[in-house]
């Protein structure tokens, strides 16, 4: 399980809870017989180091691998667990639910003391030499970077707006000179109202001929 959590705690809370039970067991243990280790997240793997990594925990699907950098101490307790790869240098826990504490302690605490003394010889082993006894793959866990998203200047991000933008101004010119012109059509179509006013006119001059008329017979 190659993880990109930067930190044990963040690793353990994204596992199962079966492993990560079994794994913070582990951890805790090893914290706790190893005084003086550097618990860290490298290369995907839960790393304690004194005077270089000296154990890695790794969370598989269906267990989990315990990776000890002083061979010979796996050597020694072979034969005591099932599950003991001599070859690579680590022990796996297939029984998440019977993890043999008592034995790992044991590994922890002998582990220590044979760093110990190599550091006091000048013998260390090198990263490089553990990654490649341990059979990691260096550029098969790096952390993935990430994408950086950009943000689009201004007169871009004004231009797809003004893009993306409904005409509703030029719609509303177009309906306001529709009903200006429809308006002018009915007032042009509608008939004049004729004038009563001639026709009044005209009544009143025939009664005034009549009157005169009939005066002149008189």
């Amino acid at each position: 399980m190659n993880s990109t959590a930067t930190t044990v705690g963040t690793y353990l809370r994204d596992l199962p809870p079966d492993r990560r039970v079994a794994m913070a067991r582990v951890c805790s243990m090893i914290r706790r017989s190893a005084r003086g280790v550097r618990e860290s997240m490298r290369y995907g793997l839960a790393f304690y180091e004194l005077d270089g990594p000296l154990f890695a925990l790794e969370s598989g699907r269906r267990h989990m691998s315990l990776y000890v950098a002083e061979q010979e101490v796996v050597v020694k307790h072979k034969e005591s667990l099932p599950g003991v790869n001599v070859q690579r240098s680590f022990v796996k826990f297939s029984d998440l639910n019977r993890l043999p504490l008592d034995i790992v302690e044991k590994i922890v605490r002998d582990s220590v003391a044979a760093r110990r003394t190599r550091a006091t010889q000048g013998a260390l082993p090198t990263q490089a030499e553990l990654l490649k006894l341990w059979a990691i793959k260096e550029e098969a866990v790096q952390v993935p970077v990430p994408v950086a998203k950009t943000a689009a200047a201004p007169a871009a991000k004004a231009e797809a707006a003004a893009k993306s933008a409904p005409p509703a101004p030029a719609k509303a010119a177009k309906s306001a000179k529709a009903v200006k012109a429809s308006k002018s059509t009915k007032s042009a179509a509608a008939p004049a109202k004729p004038s009563a006013k001639p026709a009044v006119r005209a009544i009143a001059g025939a009664a005034g001929a009549r009157k005169a008329v009939a005066a002149s017979k008189r």
